[in-house]
């Protein structure tokens, strides 16, 4: 058993309170991982608020980066003192997983979300004998150690900035995986992304590694909007001070915008964004409302070969893409630095709440050295 600092969450609606808790020893196909970084994600807080499932008290964190420290006896990808980055985890056995999908995988829910338990039911994590919500993710990242699962580890090299890399994870690994993945856009199409947090960041970045003509920037902060800008995005609208869909007729000489990345989870946007689409144009919906979230729309309109498409993660691998992101990061075609701010575990409450309020694009957590 390892004794470790968490940042837990008691129940729906609670903060973040730091305290020590015991985690498990590494199962055969599980990592012990010292952590170095972990990112804060929307996910998080939404889980944290109850608006998705998961066994509370429990520890969250899901953009994990460390230096492993012991693995099981049946793991191979890693050995202890390897660096790595984490993401989700999948089963590795079913259709969307041997077909190159993990983020599809048959039993995603329950691997990564549901249960904050393994699959047979036992515990990662617990509190003075008694069991604690883990293995979010496949890797509860928000402590000193996390047991993560084999799946969700991916080694980078002994060089590698684990604090800059960690929000690859999840939203830097949706926002890429969107655009390159799912959307695809052809040369010199046009691209909008509504929503411009570490997600739309992401798929702007990704959007100007591609030769498109346009790619749209759309938000409420005019600071984001302005990063947008320097970060690819041709060009952008304030959503509340203009009108999105004439300033996107505008942009686009009334055609429509070809694809489009939704991220912000409001069924109003998310009718915005698909009422502005071109003739077979399609709408990536990024952004995780409440469970029964519903939306209206105009059913005429989709029979122009209009498409909609839910993606989790950027049906991205991440043994795949994250190698292809750091490549990207070390070329300078990722600055992820203009996106990150430091905080330590303690901070955690605050850096929920600059998230929330704008004041932070994308908080990282930075553990003391041990």
């Amino acid at each position: 058993m390892i004794t470790t600092r968490a940042a837990v969450v008691e129940e729906a609606g609670a903060p973040f309170t730091v305290q020590e808790v015991t985690l498990d020893e590494p199962r055969p196909t599980e990592v012990l991982v010292r952590m170095v970084a972990a990112g804060l994600c929307h996910t998080d807080l939404l889980v944290r608020a109850a608006g998705a499932p998961f066994r509370l008290p429990g520890v969250l964190g899901h953009e994990g980066a460390g230096v492993v420290e012991r693995v099981g006896s049946a793991v191979t990808s890693v050995e202890p003192g390897d660096q790595v980055v984490l993401s989700f985890t999948s089963c590795g056995a079913c259709v969307g997983c041997r077909d190159g999908h993990p983020a599809y995988c048959a039993s995603w829910m329950a691997h990564n979300l549901l249960a904050g338990t393994r699959v047979d039911g036992s515990a990662t994590l617990s509190r003075d004998g008694r069991p604690l919500g883990g293995r979010f993710f496949g890797q509860s990242s928000f402590a000193e150690y996390a047991l993560a699962d084999e799946r969700s580890v991916v080694r980078v090299g002994p060089d590698a900035d684990l604090a800059v890399l960690a929000p690859l994870g999840c939203g830097v690994l949706t926002g890429f995986g969107t655009v390159w993945n799912v959307l695809r856009p052809a040369p010199g199409q046009t691209l909008a992304v509504f929503g411009t947090g570490t997600v739309g960041l992401a798929a702007v970045m990704a959007a100007a590694q591609l030769p498109l003509v346009t790619v749209v920037g759309i938000d409420l902060l005019p600071e984001r909007l302005a990063l947008a800008a320097e970060l690819g995005a041709t060009h952008t609208v304030t959503a509340g001070k203009e009108d999105v869909a004439a300033r996107l007729a505008e942009i686009t000489g009334g055609r429509g915008v070809d694809a489009v990345v939704e991220t912000t989870a409001s069924p109003e946007v998310l009718r915005g964004a698909v009422d502005g689409l071109a003739v077979r144009g399609q709408c990536a919906v990024v952004g995780a409302p409440p469970p029964g979230t519903e939306v209206a729309l105009d059913m005429q309109g989709l029979l122009t070969g209009k498409r909609v498409v839910g993606v989790t993660i950027g049906d991205a691998d991440p043994a795949a893409l994250i190698p292809r992101l750091i490549r990207l990061h070390q070329d300078g075609g990722l600055p992820l630095e203009r996106l990150v701010r430091y905080y330590t575990l303690d901070e955690l409450n605050r850096a929920a709440a600059d998230m929330h309020q704008g004041r932070t694009v994308k908080p990282v957590i930075r553990f003391a050295a041990p």
